[in-house]
């Protein structure tokens, strides 16, 4: 059947029609909220070049939750500011570090939210790297029993994801021995398995404070040409354990998304990042677009593409858009 018998418009007349033939659902329940913890009481700094986002102490992080779950968001994830930074990233897997302590206080006041954690160390190192230097390298075989230990330390604390991003090769089996011999078998992993070394992360670095003192991580994180990589690095995380893949960033790789989604049998996850919010914000401050539209048009093509999980600074205005 053709035009005029056949008019795709038919079901684009009324919001109830479009909404009765919708493919892709977004809900509060795809979003995941990123938080930045640091040290000290009764803080929340601004993040400069990402509006509307802060540092928090651990008071003030509890404070921020209250809204999180009143808008039924289900889970976070935590970036660590430290007190102190060493060549090794000490600090990381200390128990008395700021993830760890955010941890237990986050799970004493509101124990259904899901706690994901950032495993890394960029943002402990006193070079801003990933890793354990050698010389003017990332030892990645070194790296991989550091951030198991930051593993089990932030499982010890009482986080029910722990999300490796360093991408060192070898670091989701480590870090699911180091779990499962510390009796933390529970504990689920989700892998940053597709992180390109991406320009998007810009506003992040001064959010977490993790720029790195020299160089830049080409050397593992991903090249942004590259997809059929992309997909040998989940397949590898896959074996060695993880739970759920990610991709990230998002919007400039929403093909990844796609391939890795029909490709393998796993939760996907995407990292809607600090640049994609950043740019939005910027846009929209200049009256240059609509943000939440925009905001709106970007979450549902992230899902649309095959994300179950997005991680976005946008999740709390997405959820009281949703939420009506």
């Amino acid at each position: 059947m053709y035009f005029p018998e056949y008019r795709l418009r038919r079901f684009r007349r009324t919001e109830n029609l479009r909404r009765m033939i919708r493919e892709t659902v977004l809900t509060v329940d795809n979003l995941v909220y990123p938080l930045f913890v640091m040290p000290g009481e009764d803080i929340k700094n601004p993040v400069r070049s990402m509006p509307g986002i802060f540092q928090f102490s651990v008071d003030q992080l509890l404070e921020e939750l209250k809204s999180v779950v009143r808008l039924k968001i289900p889970g976070i994830i935590l970036f660590g500011l430290p007190q102190e930074k060493d060549e090794r990233g000490s600090e990381a897997h200390s128990q008395t570090g700021v993830v760890q302590e955010a941890v237990r206080a986050i799970k004493d006041k509101y124990p259904e939210l899901v706690v994901i954690t950032d495993v890394c160390l960029c943002e402990y190192t006193s070079h801003g790297h990933c890793g354990i230097l050698h010389g003017q390298e990332v030892d990645n075989d070194s790296t991989l029993d550091v951030l198991a230990k930051v593993a089990v330390s932030h499982a010890r604390a009482g986080a029910d994801i722990v999300a490796p991003s360093d991408m060192m090769d070898g670091r989701v089996g480590a870090i699911r021995h180091a779990l499962d011999e510390n009796g933390f078998d529970q504990v689920a992993i989700l892998a940053y398995s597709a992180k390109y070394c991406s320009a998007f992360y810009g506003p992040f670095r001064d959010a977490a404070d993790s720029a790195p003192q020299f160089g830049d991580r080409r050397a593992y994180q991903m090249d942004m040409a590259n997809t059929d990589e992309a997909l040998r690095e989940v397949d590898l995380d896959i074996d060695e354990g993880a739970d759920m893949v990610m991709v990230k960033p998002a919007l400039a790789y929403l093909d990844v998304i796609y391939r890795v989604k029909t490709e393998f049998e796993r939760p996907v996850a995407a990292y809607n990042v600090s640049g994609e919010y950043s740019m939005i914000k910027a846009a929209a401050a200049q009256g240059w677009l609509d943000e939440k539209r925009v905001m709106m048009e970007t979450l549902t093509a992230i899902r649309r593409a095959g994300a179950s999980l997005i991680l976005t600074y946008f999740a709390k205005d997405a959820a009281e858009i949703l939420q009506g």
